[in-house]
């Protein structure tokens, strides 16, 4: 990028929630706050219970609500129109980078003409297609100056169906590169997310149950999360024969992530929609290969089938079953894949993705 360091405000409902919006938003913040811009990030609410992702933060911090998502009053929203002016007003030129179409419609008529609109969408578009978010998209982030989604598939299709002109595509970053990458030798397949019904953990654990039965070595599933669906999980594995072959690890912090994958031989994604599931490429930069529900361009851009790891159609557990069973067999097939999806992934690595970033401001500032 040329020698002009911008200002770079992310918007957020709420920047400081335990998830995977929030997650990026710090990590690219601070790496564009490392290479010299000013960067704030802004939570329009306060989050019930705050996690810090960034130890020692280069970029500004701000919360307009004192309380968490949910109805404004018109006392607030007045309050939150002053807080946000004095916030721009003190910021030179550069661009308002806005989360979510809730945000979009929340800030972008309050932006300056120096700050320009970026609006971001965290979801694919096979999930927005079948809720509110897709009628909101097409009303809203045409007129910005980028709207910004996980994958080339998805920038294609919200280009067409939502008939945006101005479609650009960056992926999630990885936050870290390991230097060591797993053996693959072990018999241990890993789910790792939050044990919510969308994550659908109950397919994975009867395709994990099926394909024991076809490749009949002691292979264990361990879930890595926290979540309401724990107690019917259980019982499910039960219900599949697998009660002592299923662990449930509970949350594993994330510095200590690292060894999980190392102690891996291959990574399961069961879930019923996904934008980007970063998991997929963590588990890749450890070489682990995974096999997928083929849910989104998000997902195919992580795992290339049959090249970087396999994928099923969406809901279809005995494909899945397949797909596991084919690497739970073969060490030989899980090192192939793992070692191809660790090259793909590189593309994913912080560095790449903050180079986008400022190829983006660098041809909306032409």
């Amino acid at each position: 990028m040329s020698g002009r360091r911008d200002s770079v405000v992310f918007a957020c409902m709420d920047a400081d929630t335990l998830g995977g919006i929030q997650r990026v938003t710090h990590t690219v913040a601070q790496g564009l706050a490392e290479r010299g811009h000013d960067v704030h990030v802004v939570g329009l609410h306060r989050a019930e219970s705050p996690f810090r992702y960034v130890e020692r933060p280069g970029y500004r911090h701000h919360v307009v609500h004192r309380t968490p998502i949910g109805r404004v009053s018109r006392l607030g929203m007045r309050r939150e129109r002053r807080a946000l002016a004095g916030l721009f007003r003190d910021l030179g030129a550069g661009f308002a980078v806005l989360s979510s179409p809730g945000v979009v419609t929340r800030l972008a008529s309050l932006l300056p003409d120096r700050l320009l609109p970026i609006g971001q969408y965290h979801g694919s578009y096979e999930h927005a297609r079948g809720s509110w978010h897709l009628g909101s998209v097409r009303g809203h982030y045409g007129a910005l100056e980028k709207a910004v989604f996980l994958s080339e598939d998805d920038a294609w299709l919200f280009s067409e169906h939502a008939l945006l002109p101005n479609t650009w595509a960056i992926p999630n970053p990885l936050p870290d590169w390991p230097s060591r990458t797993a053996e693959l030798n072990g018999h241990r397949l890993l789910g790792v997310g939050r044990l919510e019904g969308v994550k659908r953990f109950d397919r994975l654990i009867s395709a994990f149950a099926q394909a024991r039965c076809t490749v009949g070595e002691d292979w264990e599933l361990h879930l890595i999360g926290e979540g309401e669906e724990l107690e019917r999980l259980r019982a499910h594995a039960r219900v599949c024969g697998v009660t002592d072959r299923v662990v449930f690890r509970g949350a594993v912090p994330a510095a200590e992530m690292g060894r999980e994958y190392l102690n891996g031989s291959l990574l399961g994604l069961s879930s019923e929609h996904e934008g980007l599931p970063l998991v997929l490429g963590e588990a890749a930069s450890y070489g682990v290969p995974s096999v997928a529900f083929d849910v989104s361009g998000g997902v195919r851009s992580l795992v290339v089938d049959q090249e970087t790891g396999l994928l099923a159609p969406p809901a279809d557990v005995p494909a899945l079953a397949a797909a596991l069973a084919r690497l739970m067999a073969s060490a030989q097939e899980r090192r192939r894949l793992g070692a191809a999806a660790r090259a793909h992934v590189e593309t994913f690595r912080l560095e790449r993705v903050l180079d986008r970033w400022e190829e983006l401001f660098e041809q909306v500032n032409r």
